[in-house]
């Protein structure tokens, strides 16, 4: 039986893989600050006792691969995790981000087998991140213009993922996963809007405006600036192509983001709390 070290375990993407992985008879371990064996990206000395007997680590970097230090932390990661053993690495990475690459090169010059996802924003985040309270809220304020992005569901990630861990012919291969369809902002607020049958709708704004109303929200300053930027370099219409990466790894076509829409409304994620009636 195997170990692998699945990072960012209790997130969007490491949540599913861990899952999918236990299901296969795996042995899982969680890489999170309240893991059973704790890991900490800003604590090196956590690193070795989650890598001890690891066989494949599943590399997911917080808050982004793309952020300002991440590429000397995987590195200095990536090269631990050869020293204890572990032969295979898939890194969690994104699509159309320069920055993202130093990070994913440190990845591939660890000695490892590695495989590197670059994906589509994750349709998820309307439902499991920052953009949850913007549905509820019926507006969905972002600096993305008109431009239309090929959005990828996490289940898909999840499954080429788990692929990549444990099936041969993954080794060496950079996958750019995306959906089936272009989408832009307003065709997601229309899709939520049929799918919830409430009103949503999306509002552009300028970089500028977003890092103010993000700042009032609450997010921390060290954040602000990098995802302003990243926003700025990732949703400018660079990246609205298709890939078919998801269907040669999975032999069939990715998830639609109307199919993401239906299965996350009937959880009831975007319903208002109940009035409770005394």
């Amino acid at each position: 039986m195997t170990t692998t070290l699945v990072l960012g375990g209790t997130g969007k993407t490491g949540s599913r893989v861990a899952a999918r992985l236990r299901d296969l008879g795996a042995d899982v371990r969680i890489g999170s600050r309240a893991g059973a064996v704790p890991f900490d990206w800003d604590d090196d000395t956590s690193w070795d006792p989650a890598l001890r007997g690891a066989d494949s680590v599943y590399i997911c970097y917080y808050p982004d691969v793309s952020f300002p230090g991440a590429a000397e932390r995987v590195g200095a990661f990536a090269r631990a995790a050869v020293a204890s053993g572990a032969r295979r690495l898939v890194l969690l990475s994104g699509r159309g981000e320069p920055d993202a690459v130093p990070a994913e090169d440190a990845v591939r010059g660890s000695g490892a087998e590695w495989t590197v996802l670059r994906c589509a924003w994750f349709a998820q985040n309307f439902s499991e991140h920052f953009l949850v309270q913007p549905v509820l809220d019926g507006v969905i304020a972002l600096p993305a213009g008109d431009v239309a992005e090929p959005f990828v569901d996490t289940e898909d990630v999840a499954d080429v993922a788990v692929a990549a861990l444990t099936r041969d012919g993954h080794a060496g291969r950079t996958y750019e996963l995306t959906g089936p369809r272009l989408v832009t902002f307003a065709d997601v607020a229309g899709e939520l809007t049929r799918a919830t049958g409430r009103d949503i709708r999306y509002l552009p704004i300028t970089a500028e405006q977003y890092a103010d109303a993000a700042g009032r929200a609450g997010v921390p300053a060290e954040e602000i600036e990098p995802l302003s930027e990243l926003f700025a370099r990732v949703l400018d219409g660079h990246n609205a192509y298709l890939s078919d990466d998801v269907e040669r790894v999975l032999g069939r076509r990715p998830r639609d983001f109307v199919d993401y829409a239906r299965a996350a409304a009937a959880t009831g994620v975007w319903s208002p709390d109940p009035v409770s009636v005394a």
